[in-house]
Formats: structure tokens, sequence, C-alpha cells
């Protein structure tokens, strides 16, 4: 059983001092629980999950991007006139849009949006999915290509007088200026596990983000990240974004026959290649992110107050899969263990989408925020981490082992 930390109440000198919660939107009720014939996008569908993030209180949306998906941008800006809040993340790759036109049609969505756009770069982990958008280049110099492109974004955003560049990837002469964003600048999000995805972010990101590892792992690549930036000599690090797929009840103990019931679910889906991702199930994943996952997961299936690696098994690591389990109150300890090791942008979606994404925002993200409230009103830490053990007591473990 994973040993429980000494609670004080001092805030950990890593503790982010507040966070920001991100979801997915997703465009139709198609799920890896339940996987259905679908044309890609069910506006109605799409509009009441919007909806939903917009009144659960969360501050972000990821728009991802796939050669089979829709695209990222269009759907945005659509995202952008539904909502009157939500700050819309496009998910973008270097090689399907030229910089300057990407950094155009980013600043028309911040302008739309008043100032609430933000791009993610995929440099790409894949090489045959890459390849399926004409994209042949090898990992490390698609990094490579990522860092040329950010630099490129900031110069179209930022440069007043006609500029030109001859680089490794790109040339052209004589633009400018270009079409200004509604502020200063966009926020530029990348991530990623190999060491060129390190340099890159901590040179140029504004948000460097992963996907959800046990907590020491995760502090020891926080520090990482950071002392890249610090060496470029920025004094503004990279916010950290982690990404967990929460699988919540009432209590611990519904959580977990929630969670069995869940793997099953998806790992029959994911044998039956149902959900899109089979030719990532079929072979060993080429991106170290989903080789770390893999890698906890044969070392441990639980980890920490909640951490849950079965989930990441079933799928061959494809996407963020790793899970917190628990009540809405273990769930939302565990976020703060994380806010504590120097999380501030905390994205949570569920298996079962929709029906989670409400959850959350009901009964998870209120919990996080009150406990932050706590901290900024009084300066110490509040009573939540130290009364809902998960792992850390008896009766999780019992609960946790019971599936298998």
């Amino acid at each position: 059983m994973t040993s429980a930390p000494v609670f004080t109440q001092q805030i950990p000198d890593t503790a982010a001092r507040g966070v920001e919660f991100i979801s997915l939107s997703h465009l139709n009720p198609s799920t890896e629980l339940n996987p259905v014939p679908t044309r890609g996008i069910d506006l109605g569908y799409f509009r009441e999950y919007v909806r939903a993030l917009e009144d659960g209180g969360y501050d972000y949306t990821l728009l991802p991007y796939g050669s089979n998906s829709a695209d990222s941008f269009v759907v945005a800006s659509a995202v952008g006139q539904l909502t009157e809040r939500i700050k819309p993340i496009v998910a973008l790759r270097p090689n399907t849009t030229f910089p300057l036109v990407a950094a155009q049609k980013l600043a028309t969505l911040d302008q739309l949006t008043e100032g609430r756009a933000v791009v993610h770069l995929i440099s790409g982990g894949s090489d045959a999915e890459q390849a399926r958008q004409g994209d042949y280049l090898p990992k490390d110099r698609r990094y490579a290509r990522t860092a040329e492109y950010i630099d490129l974004l900031r110069r179209a955003w930022g440069e007043r007088a006609p500029f030109g560049h001859e680089g490794e990837f790109y040339r052209f002469d004589d633009f400018g200026p270009g079409f200004a964003p509604h502020g200063d600048t966009i926020p530029i999000s990348i991530g990623g596990q190999s060491d060129q995805a390190f340099q890159v972010g901590g040179e140029r990101a504004d948000v460097f983000s992963f996907w959800g590892e046990p907590l020491d792992d995760l502090r020891g690549e926080i520090e990482r990240v950071h002392a890249i930036a610090r060496a470029a000599g920025r004094t503004v690090l990279p916010r950290i974004w982690v990404t967990f797929r929460p699988i919540v009840a009432e209590t611990d103990e519904l959580a977990w026959r929630k969670a069995h019931e869940y793997v099953a679910r998806i790992g029959d889906t994911f044998a039956k290649s149902a959900y899109g991702k089979q030719v990532h199930h079929r072979h060993a994943p080429q991106n170290v992110g989903s080789q770390r996952a893999l890698s906890f997961a044969e070392r441990s299936e639980l980890y920490d107050r909640a951490l849950w690696t079965r989930t990441a098994a079933v799928t061959n690591a494809a996407g963020a899969s790793t899970a917190l389990v628990g009540s809405p109150e273990t769930v939302a300890a565990a976020i703060l263990d994380y806010v504590d090791r120097g999380a501030d942008l905390v994205s949570i979606r569920g298996y079962d989408t929709l029906a989670d994404a409400v959850d959350y925002g009901k009964h998870v993200l209120p919990l996080v925020r009150q406990e932050l409230a706590h901290r900024a009103a009084t300066g110490t830490r509040g009573r939540l981490q130290a009364e809902h053990l998960g792992n850390y007591g008896e009766d999780y473990r019992r609960f946790a082992e019971a599936g298998r």
C-alpha cells in the first residue's frame, strides 16, 4: 500500500497558487464505453456539451486534431460563438498550416472571442499518422520545426514592420505587419516527453502539458522543463498542464465498481477496434509519453492517492488515459496533490463524456476551488487532503483490487 504522506497545514513551496480547468469538447455521443456509428458532428450534442462546460465552470476546452477528425480551427470558432467565457484551445500540427497563415487564423479567432484563443502545437508522435497528411520529417526534426514555428507565430503577431525569413523549414519575403490578435499575443502550449520536446517547451512555450503520472515522477519532469527555461534566461516559467480521466461516484467503493466495469467495456471496445485508435492499439507506441504510461502501468496499477493505470494498459496508452478513481472528495484531494506539485492547469475528461463533464462541474471543481479559496484567505491548507485518503487508506486498496 502506498504510504500516506505526513499532512501539515503548510502550503508546499512547489504549490501552484491557483488552478484552471480544461476539458475536451466532444462532437458526438460516441465514446470508448459505447462506440456508435456517426458521421462526425452531432450539432445538438455538441451545443449541449459546450454549454455544459460553460455552466460547469471550466476555463478552457481543447479542440483536438487528427488526420481523420474535424478541423480544430473551425470547431474552435464555433465554441467561441456558443460561449461567453470558455477559452478554446486549438490543437495544431505545424505540418498542416503555414505559420503565417496559422498566425492569421489564430489572431482572427482571438479577435472574435475577445482574447480567449490558445494554441496547442502537436509536433507529431507517430510517423504513420504524420505521413497520412504528407509529413515525412523524422521526429527530432519535427520538434526543430516546431521551434521555428513558435518564433514565427510570435513575430507575425508582434512585428510592426514587414520582415522576411529564411530558416531550415520556412522561407518568405516582406511579410507584414500581420493581422493582430485581440491582445499583445496568444498563449502557446506544447507537450511531449522526448528530450526535444522538453528543450523546445522549456525555451519557448507558455504552457507545457503532461499526461497524469505518479506525483514524484511528474514533479521531476516539472523541474526538468523549468530548469531548461531558466537556463534559457526566462523569468516567466511555462505553466504546467496535467491531464486525467477521472472515474467518480458517490463513494470510493462505488467509484471502484464503476472503474472495473468501465475498464472491461473499454478493453472490449479496443479489442474490437471500434473507436478509431485501432492502429495505435495494435502496435508498440512510438511516442515517449505512451511508452512512459505503459511503463507505469507495468510497474503498478495504483499510485499515490487515486491514480489508476489499468485504463492506460487496456488502450495501449492511446492518448491521455490514466484515471483518478474515487468519490468527488477523493478525486478533488488527488487533484490538489498535483496542484501542490506545481500543476496550475488541470484537464479532466471522462469516459462517459457528457455525463462526466456535468458531474465534475457539479461535484469536483467546486471542492478544489473551495480549498484554494481557503488557502488564499488563510495561508494554510484545509482538511480535504487529510480526510479523504484514497489509496493511503486500507479500504481503498481492497476496493481497487476487488476487480482483478
